[in-house]
């Protein structure tokens, strides 16, 4: 599902047309996303939580050359999915 096919989905559920629907869909995006890279947890009731992680500086090696190498700290980005969620994917 793409994110025009969920503009799409809104204009028929709620009848806005689509572009209110299209700036409905940026505006929530947009609102998580800005959450997100602050560093805040987004949960949504039913549905899961979205949480950025810290990772750590770690050693790793180039499965080419065999070469030991330190892989960057980063942020990453993980989803954890509701049991109401997971209940229902797992009912069919």
């Amino acid at each position: 599902m793409t994110k025009a096919d969920i503009v799409e989905r809104v204009q028929e559920k709620i009848g806005f047309s689509k572009k209110e629907s299209a700036e409905m869909v940026e505006t929530v995006l947009g609102i998580m996303k800005q959450t997100l890279e602050a560093g805040e947890m987004v949960k949504i009731s039913g549905f899961g939580n979205f949480v950025v992680k810290q990772k750590h500086d770690r050693r790793g090696r180039n499965p080419h050359t065999g070469e030991a190498l330190t892989i960057e700290a980063r942020r990453v980005l993980r989803f954890k999915p509701s049991k109401l969620l997971c209940d229902s994917i797992n009912r069919t």
